[in-house]
This record gives C-alpha cells, structure tokens and sequence, in this order.
C-alpha cells in the first residue's frame, strides 16, 4: 500500500492533510472550487478567494494562466488568455495573494504549469510559493512518475505536491505517481479537457476503488464536476470534489459585459454555497 512521500509524521500533518482529516471526522467531502488568478484582474481574484472563504469551501484552487494550457477546456482557456492579455505576470500573483496573508482562509492551491515553474527555476518558484501563502501545487504537465526530485523541493519547503490520476494511466506507471504524491490524488473524471458535463462517466466508480486498494492518500474527483447531483454520485467514493469551468464561466460574463464583477462575486458565492452544502452531506450513500 503506497500512502504518498516518505517521512511525513502525523506531528508534521501540512494543512491539507489537516482539512482532509477533518472533514473526515465529520463525514463529510471537501469541496473545492477552481478561480483563474488575474481574470479579469487580481483584485477580483481576490474579492473571489475572499467570498469563497466566507461560505466556508474546504480548499481552493487557484489556476495560473498559461498560454498553451495543458488539459484545460474552452471555458478555462478562455479565462487564461484574458488574464495573460492584461499582462498578468507570475509574481503579480504571489505579491497579490500576499495581501491575503492575514486573513482566515482554507489551504490555497496553484494548479500551474511545469513550464511556468522551469522559467522561474523549482527552487525558487516552490519557496516563493510558499511565501505567498500557497499550501500545494498541481502540476499537470509534470509526469507522476517522474517527479521524485521535484517533490522533494516542494517538502522540504512545507507543501504539498498534487498528482493526478486518469482513467487512461496505466497500471505500471500508477505506483511512481503515487510514492511522489502528497496531499490528496487528483483524480481525473474522464478523459479529455476539464468542462461542463451532464454526468459522472460509470467507470469512475470503478476507477475510485481501485485506486483505495493502492493508497491511503484522500482521493478528490475533478473534471465535469459542476452541479450537487455530480457530488451525490460520489459520496461514499471520494473524499472531495473540485469545480471550475461552472464558476470561471461566471467570471466570463464580466468581459461581455453581462455582470459586474460584484455581481459576479456574489454569485459564485451562491454557487459555491450549494455545492458546498452537497459535499458536507454524509457521506454515506442512499
């Protein structure tokens, strides 16, 4: 059984582990939401991270605008390519997450590109990181299996580093993405880009359970998620659910000119509300 990166002791539990512990003391699944970081600026990033944490969500993930993004659908991308056209820059996202430094929020997480980390340099860009408040990253385009020295960097700075599992990842490879794994496993839905679907493909469930056999680490479903009944369908097989594109898309509505971004704050406030209130049901299934 493979339970993530050597060395941890419960004495050094990082803060997600702590969240994840938590919530399943008390039967329920994390729930977290995704925000594009500088879309349409950083000052409404903040004003979004700020909501989320008032209506209690476990964890949020915050995406860094790349310009070739990795498994992103159009949704997402778009975001990105709006952010990178107001000459949004890596560190105006560390100094403005910053300013968050005192206030009481749940763990914050970059999903961010390896391309991103290379430029900035993986020493520099985790301690940096950790200085502006992040708990882990997610690097989609760094493979699992090869990440031993990168995951390193990023204990010995006091994160987490996120892997992500597909339905596609063969059996052979899934042992190195686990021993480099920290956190929770991000488990990938379906394959494809992330988006808005109807449902949660039938293998999923499947995929959940064969992945407990192969880890103790908590297992978050990602990907298609974006309504309560998604967040049903996996109770009593996941510990936690994220959703993006159903919240970015809201944001979308500021550059058409169809929101406000108070308007639009508010209502992923709404949202967030009731998926959050779905993922702390019980979790035991009906």
């Amino acid at each position: 059984m493979f339970v993530g990166l050597k060395g941890f002791r419960l004495s050094d539990m990082h803060r997600i582990e702590a969240t994840f512990q938590r919530l399943k003391s008390e039967g329920h699944m994390a729930f977290m939401p995704f925000v594009t970081c500088g879309d349409p600026d950083l000052n409404t990033t903040l004003s979004v991270i700020r909501e989320l944490g008032k209506q209690g969500v476990d964890l949020i993930e915050l995406g860094f605008p790349y310009s070739d993004p990795i498994a992103d659908g159009p949704v997402i991308q778009a975001s990105y390519t709006r952010a990178l056209g107001g000459g949004l820059r890596v560190e105006d996202i560390f100094t403005a997450l910053e300013t968050l430094a005192a206030e009481d929020l749940p763990p914050l997480l970059a999903m961010v590109s390896f391309a991103i980390i290379f430029r900035v340099g993986p020493e520099a860009f985790v301690a940096r990181a950790r200085r502006a408040g992040l708990s882990g990253l997610i690097v989609p385009d760094l493979p699992g299996d090869e990440s031993t020295e990168f995951a390193e960097v990023v204990q010995r700075n006091g994160m987490d580093l996120i892997q992500l599992v597909a339905p596609t990842t063969p059996a052979q490879r899934l042992r190195g993405i686990l021993a480099n794994c920290s956190g929770f496993v991000y488990c990938v839905s379906t394959t494809g880009t992330t988006g808005v679907r109807d449902g949660i493909p039938r293998e999923l469930s499947g995929q959940l359970t064969g992945l407990r056999s192969e880890t103790e680490l908590p297992l978050a479903v990602g990907f298609g998620i974006s309504r309560p009944e998604h967040v049903d369908d996996l109770r009593g097989l996941a510990d936690g659910v994220i959703v993006g594109s159903g919240l970015v898309r809201i944001l979308g509505a500021i550059a058409t000119g169809d929101a406000t971004p108070q308007t639009a704050v508010a209502e992923i406030g709404r949202l967030a509300s009731g998926m959050l209130e779905s993922a702390h049901k019980s979790q035991a299934r009906s």
